[in-house]
């Protein structure tokens, strides 16, 4: 490494002493770090549905509004939309890319869009096949400059993304017009979260180490989290609206209050060694889930006791999804399969 000069070392260490000043000061607005006691366990998650169809590593999936269907990702090239209650396969998508990094229901159900390496947001229509009873394309979005790897339909006429670029960007979905391009994060934006009670606002997790809060009525970022040491890999915004979750490649999960600007609790898993993919939160908001490389869904009550860990996979698991009505997780791995797991 080439040698550090004495102005370098000299704004390190401001910078440094900046930060520590700022930590002291949220931490005089803190009101207590304690959540209250864990609350009673909860009976035993079990693998309600294994779904088999994919021949590769299955990379991402998400939930429609319906809480019934599951849309999954994976790089034998294939968009799989799955009736979970059933275990059926519903339609099969072929991707003219292999490299997808996501794949996302609208809340409708009417629309699924995906997007990875191939650097686009592709959107399909559910509802209108071609002549092979295949869903029809609606629109290649091409305005990404690094890999697409998050996104979120806002409704069915508009569509909200992170990419490598470190950009966030939202389009019409019906011309594939930009209305939005934001800028804020330092680095490939990994992971995006709606906020419940508010589309106009999300969250978004970066390689830059920090959570930032967007709203779609303002221009820029409007609150930034920091204090995770690694790669921030996803969020997912608390059912409350006012916290959201992240992970980290620190090996470490992470509760953020926004109105206080500050961490407020940290979770981590019994194995030392295990980092986490994917975060989500209960409906009810008292449980936290972690999905891990350890091949588990790790388990905390808000207040920070682990509960238990949800273990079926036999590798990675790439991504977790709660259903909107809150009964069932579903999750994707590098063992080919998604499990839906009763709650």
């Amino acid at each position: 490494m080439p040698k550090v000069d004495d102005e370098t070392a000299s704004l390190r260490t401001e910078l440094g002493n900046i930060a520590k000043t700022i930590k002291e000061n949220a931490e005089k607005f803190r009101d207590s770090t304690d959540l209250g006691g864990g609350g009673a366990k909860p009976g035993k998650a079990s693998t309600k549905k294994l779904l088999k169809g994919h021949i590769n590593k299955v990379t991402c999936c998400h939930f429609s509004g319906d809480s019934r269907h599951v849309v999954s990702g994976s790089l034998d090239g294939k968009l799989i939309v799955w009736d979970c209650w059933t275990g059926n396969k519903m339609q099969i998508i072929p991707l003219r890319s292999a490299w997808v990094m996501t794949a996302v229901f609208a809340e409708s159900g009417n629309f699924v869009a995906c997007g990875g390496m191939d650097n686009m947001l592709t959107l399909y229509d559910l509802n209108n096949r071609d002549s092979n009873g295949i869903a029809k394309m609606v629109r290649e979005i091409s305005g990404y400059e690094g890999f697409l790897s998050s996104a979120r339909f806002l409704d069915d006429k508009s569509v909200v993304t992170g990419s490598g670029d470190m950009k966030v960007m939202q389009y019409e979905t019906e011309t594939g017009k930009k209305l939005l391009d934001l800028q804020g994060h330092n680095g490939d934006v990994a992971a995006l979260s709606l906020k419940p009670s508010d589309n106009n606002i999300f969250v978004t997790g970066s390689v830059d180490r920090t959570a930032r809060l967007w709203d779609l009525r303002a221009p820029g970022c409007i609150q930034t989290l920091w204090g995770h040491e690694a790669d921030v890999n996803s969020v997912s915004f608390h059912s409350s609206s006012v916290m959201f979750v992240t992970c980290s490649e620190d090996k470490t999960v992470r509760l953020w209050d926004i109105r206080s600007d500050q961490e407020v609790t940290q979770y981590k898993a019994p194995t030392p060694n295990s980092s986490f993919t994917s975060v989500g939160v209960s409906q009810s908001g008292r449980i936290i889930f972690g999905s891990s490389d350890d091949s588990t869904v790790h388990m905390w009550d808000v207040a920070g006791s682990h509960l238990g860990a949800m273990a079926g996979h036999d590798n990675r698991i790439t991504q977790l999804t709660v259903a909107p009505a809150g009964f069932a997780l579903a999750t994707s791995s590098w063992d080919q399969t998604l499990r839906v797991w009763g709650l």
